[in-house]
């Protein structure tokens, strides 16, 4: 006669929740890491912070150049690289 009785799912319920757990953060992790290298899809980077135009904000942010220097560059720097203005003057 068996004399232990069964009193439920025990501990081992907690496992199964652990191992999903393990598995949801593993391809989370492997599809960010294979969306690094494929030019972070997962995030919006904004501006590159090495940009021409960034530093030429920089430069102008920390007064190595005047105003006037400042705005000469960037309106080259915008039809080199492709941020136009539009009819108004405004950039878009």
């Amino acid at each position: 006669m068996n004399t232990l009785a069964h009193a439920g799912p025990g501990p081992w319920i907690l496992f199964f929740p652990l191992v999903w757990a393990a598995v949801v953060v593993g391809i989370v992790t492997v599809a960010r890491r294979a969306g690094w290298r494929q030019g972070r899809p997962w995030r919006d980077s904004g501006p590159d912070e090495r940009s021409p135009i960034a530093l030429l904000g920089h430069r102008f942010a920390a007064g190595e150049i005047d105003e006037d220097e400042y705005w000469r560059r960037l309106t080259v720097l915008e039809e080199q690289f492709g941020r136009a203005a539009d009819s108004k003057g405004r950039r878009t």
